[in-house]
């Protein structure tokens, strides 16, 4: 019978084990693979991507409500050249398109997007993705104004939006304790008001604002709400909200654009953009 020495038997298969591990940590490592997610980069962001990312309700149908509501869409840049021809034969009626992010981003087909559903017929405005992290509430709220935020009296231009939500680059409320996240949407509308002489809209989720601002009520005076959750029913809004202005009910990412209703008729929505 042979004797072996302690241990030595079990070295090569040890050996062969390390090798196959290591093979698949650098498989694992590749893109493409399932743990190996993609991070967004500055500028990815479009509306609801902080809001799938955290409640993982991405694409989950909603919008069932027994009120009148008007159908709508946002888009960003992530839909390229939208057919709005199709969207408004299919029943859209007004949409919002991404025109800023940061001070550091502008939409590249947001000249196709806003001028072409205007021109089609719908009622249209333009959010910006907010990013307290990087520069001031005002100085945001100005870049977007300068770049396509703006407001008119035509009766087809709604009021700006000011999409604030979790942050896809990094800590869900930008570094910011409550306080100073409600200073700084403070800061974003005063300014955007004394730019447009109109009140902001704010898109938002509940669970968002109850994190990152402490359920803070005191915008639901004068700012519209627009809520985002992706289910049948709006759900419980922030706090000081009686009601909500539109709702984001489902999201389809950045491939088709997400859906959203109007919390009321067609001549709602003109009111709206008419101020």
């Amino acid at each position: 019978m042979p004797v072996y020495r302690s241990g030595t038997a079990r070295r090569p298969r040890l050996a062969v084990a390390g090798i196959l591990l290591s093979a698949l940590a650098l498989l694992l490592a590749l893109p493409g693979t399932a743990t190996a997610a993609k991070k967004p980069v500055r500028g990815d962001a479009y509306m609801g991507m902080g809001v799938i990312a955290h409640d993982g309700q991405h694409g989950k149908p909603g919008g069932g409500t027994d009120v009148t509501q008007t159908e709508g869409v946002d888009v960003s840049g992530h839909q390229g050249n939208v057919n709005w021809s199709s969207l408004w034969t299919g029943g859209v009626k007004w949409a919002y398109v991404k025109a800023t992010e940061g001070t550091y981003f502008t939409n590249p087909y947001f000249a196709q997007q806003y001028n072409g559903s205007y021109n089609i017929g719908m009622i249209r405005g333009a959010y910006h993705f907010a990013t307290p992290d990087t520069t001031s509430g005002a100085t945001q709220a100005n870049y977007f104004v300068d770049h396509g935020g703006g407001w008119s009296r035509d009766g087809k231009t709604l009021p700006g939006t000011l999409d604030i939500e979790w942050n896809p680059y990094g800590a869900a409320c930008y570094g910011k304790t409550q306080s100073a996240m409600v200073t700084w949407i403070r800061d974003f509308l005063n300014q955007y008001k004394a730019r447009t002489g109109r009140d902001a809209v704010i898109y938002t989720a509940t669970s968002w604002w109850k994190q990152c601002t402490g359920n803070y009520g005191g915008f639901a005076v004068n700012n519209p709400l627009w809520i985002a959750r992706y289910d049948t029913v709006p759900g419980e809004l922030p706090a000081g909200w009686g009601y909500y202005t539109m709702w984001q009910y489902t999201s389809s990412g950045p491939v088709v654009g997400d859906r959203d209703k109007f919390n009321g008729a067609y001549d709602r929505v003109q009111a709206l953009a008419l101020g």
